[in-house]
């Protein structure tokens, strides 16, 4: 996350940085949409040592730019963390439907390494109405790109007076196929993956598949990942039914 602000205000990688000390800060000045807007950019150490430093940075935010390694899934699975503690610091009138979010999946230049793939990160980014990134540091893919789009959107809430406008976060697909796609990712089995129990009858089995058929049909869902949850759904009810009589 500091290479990745550093590669922006500083057009340069810097690949030796001091691991954030409490709160790193850069000011930039940027050019979007003809006007000249002064960013004040606030880098978080993700140290819980460091939370008390945080917690004070939280109120008054218009953009959060949420980083993982791509490499490193325990990053992304605690994306979840980093918003609760957000969510928790802004307090009840706290509104985090107010905040421009970019979800940031760094490191892409390490592909031999990727252990997060890209319809899963912008399932979790796009299901909660945020925007999502692929960028490098190391080669600043995706990073001007990022950005642009962040600091654009920001003047757009501005411009609406403090609120996020509804076209930024239009989810084109459910929560349900959400988290379908999830759990068809996660699954054990093909029995988990249809979500029947083991030992199920030929008729739950085709039940439980044309449900998941409608709900993920490539041609009806958009959700990213569905046309692979789909696909591991036909498979699975093959592969199931060869061994029921």
């Amino acid at each position: 996350q500091s290479c990745i602000i550093k590669r922006y205000c500083e057009k340069r990688f810097v690949p030796k940085y001091l691991a954030t000390i409490g709160i790193d800060y850069g000011v930039t000045k940027v050019q979007i949409r003809d006007r000249e807007i002064k960013v004040n950019i606030f880098d978080m150490a993700g140290h819980p040592f460091f939370y008390e430093v945080r917690n004070e940075f939280y109120k008054d935010t218009q953009g959060v730019i949420l980083v993982y390694d791509v490499g490193q899934k325990e990053s992304f699975d605690a994306l979840d963390a980093w918003l609760a503690e957000m969510k928790q610091e802004l307090g009840p009138h706290g509104n985090m439907e107010n905040i421009v979010f970019v979800v940031c999946a760094n490191k892409i230049d390490c592909t031999k390494h990727r252990s997060v793939d890209e319809s899963e990160g912008r399932l979790w980014a796009e299901s909660r109405g945020f925007l999502y990134f692929e960028t490098s540091a190391q080669t600043g893919e995706g990073i001007n790109e990022m950005f642009q789009t962040f600091y654009s959107a920001i003047i757009d809430l501005c411009d609406n007076g403090g609120k996020r406008p509804p076209s930024s976060t239009g989810v084109s697909f459910t929560k349900e196929q959400a988290d379908a796609i999830r759990r068809i990712r996660n699954s054990k089995d093909s029995w988990d993956m249809l979500g029947v129990k083991p030992g199920a009858t030929r008729d739950e089995v085709n039940k439980a598949y044309r449900k998941l058929a409608v709900l993920l049909h490539p041609d009806k869902c958009v959700a990213p990942g569905s046309e692979d949850a789909f696909k591991a759904v036909v498979n699975a009810r093959t592969a199931l039914l060869k061994n029921i009589k």
